[in-house]
Formats: C-alpha cells, sequence, structure tokens
C-alpha cells in the first residue's frame, strides 16, 4: 500500500493560493500571489529536496501540472534534484479538461478521481506526492485519501484566498511527527492521519476536564 503524502505551503489564515508569484493563480481577483517568496531559505530548499527525492510519483492538478510543466523540464542539470525527480518520475494528472499530455512521464487520470486514486495507493512503489493543487486536495480530503501532510505555515495573514481545508473535509484527526522552524520563521508540521475524532467534555467544578480517549462519534 503506497502512502498518499500532500504538502502545501499555508499563511497563518490557512490560505495556500499562488505562495510563488503574483500570476501563479489569480482566480477570484487573488492580489497576493508571491507572498511565500521572503521566506524561503537554504533550509527551506534542502527539506524540499530531501521530500522531493522520495517521492515514487507525483499527483498533480492541471493548474499545478500546468506550471511544473512550463519550468522544470528546462531544468537539465543532473546536480538539480528537484528536478531529476519532477523530470523521470510517474506524473498523474487530473483534468476535466486536458487530453494531452507532453511532459515527460506524464499519465491523464481518467474517470472518477477518487476512485482512481485509490487505486493507485494499492500499488507497489514509492509515496505519491501531492504538491500545490489546491482544489484536488479538496477531493482527496472529502474521500479521507490523504495519509500524511507536510505543511509549511509562514507568519502570514491574506485574509483572503483558496485556503487548505475548504467545506467538504471530513471530520479527522492527525499526529503532529515532526515540526521545525526555518531562520526565516517558517514552521514545518508534518502530521500522519490517525483515525476518527475522539471528544470529551469540560465542566466546571471539582473535576475540570473529562475526557474519554475512547469515545468517537
Amino acid at each position: 500500500m503506497r502512502k498518499l503524502v500532500a504538502g502545501a505551503f499555508v499563511t497563518l489564515d490557512g490560505v495556500m493560493q499562488a505562495p510563488g508569484g503574483p500570476d501563479e493563480d489569480r482566480e477570484g481577483d487573488f492580489q497576493h500571489g508571491g507572498w511565500l517568496v521572503p521566506y524561503f531559505d537554504e533550509q527551506f530548499l534542502e527539506i524540499m529536496t530531501e521530500w522531493t527525492k522520495c517521492a515514487g510519483a507525483f499527483l498533480l492538478g492541471r493548474k499545478t501540472y500546468e506550471i511544473f510543466a512550463g519550468s522544470w523540464p528546462n531544468s537539465t542539470d543532473p546536480a538539480d534534484e528537484i528536478a531529476t525527480a519532477l523530470n523521470t518520475r510517474p506524473k498523474f494528472v487530473a483534468s476535466r479538461t486536458l487530453d494531452k499530455l507532453d511532459w515527460n512521464n506524464s499519465f491523464l487520470i481518467k474517470g472518477e478521481v477518487a476512485e482512481e486514486v485509490a487505486k493507485l495507493k494499492t500499488q507497489e512503489g514509492g509515496e505519491i506526492q501531492v504538491h500545490g493543487s489546491s482544489d484536488l486536495l479538496q477531493t482527496l480530503l472529502r474521500h479521507d485519501l490523504i495519509d500524511t501532510l507536510r505543511i509549511w505555515q509562514f507568519p502570514v495573514v491574506l485574509g483572503t484566498g483558496k485556503r487548505l481545508f475548504g467545506e467538504g473535509a471530513i471530520p479527522s484527526r492527525f499526529q503532529l511527527v515532526v515540526t521545525q522552524m526555518n531562520s526565516t520563521g517558517a514552521v514545518l508540521h508534518i502530521y500522519e492521519r490517525a483515525g476518527d475524532l475522539r471528544y470529551g467534555e469540560v465542566e466546571v467544578g471539582e473535576e475540570t476536564v473529562i475526557f474519554d480517549s475512547d469515545s468517537t462519534r
């Protein structure tokens, strides 16, 4: 069983739209593209390189695929490990509008996305990584297909934009397994899926907090 690992760059208020440039994604008249760039440092690059090297395949939405396909094939230096991974390993693309993919080793997902992704996870191979792809992530969250979340959170509030957790995300519980801060104040959180929600009850009185760790709804 392959793990599906979603990586995201988010603000303090959960926005993940267009972190890398002004024209990356202007949908909804978004005016804050490129908000991540001032927080980039060598540690950030090193961690992203190590992550990408671990990928057995990539799962991308149409917009992210088109952005990647328009730039990464131009990076042919063998020493660029991110480019090497992206250019050579399988890329599965979820799109309702594309009918042809020109980037090497790219495959269009045909049929219902959640069902096809579930099938991909049953195959042998390394982890399947999702980069960006905010619309695709909503589908994956609604169908409980994400095993690991790798979230970089940046000390920025935007107020508007596409958010990592939109309408329809199922109630779920994750376990924090890694937290780390870079030199510019961005904080990395890595979470592993940890089952159903647990519930408790807070009461005022001698017994301040009551929590049944086995209770679920």
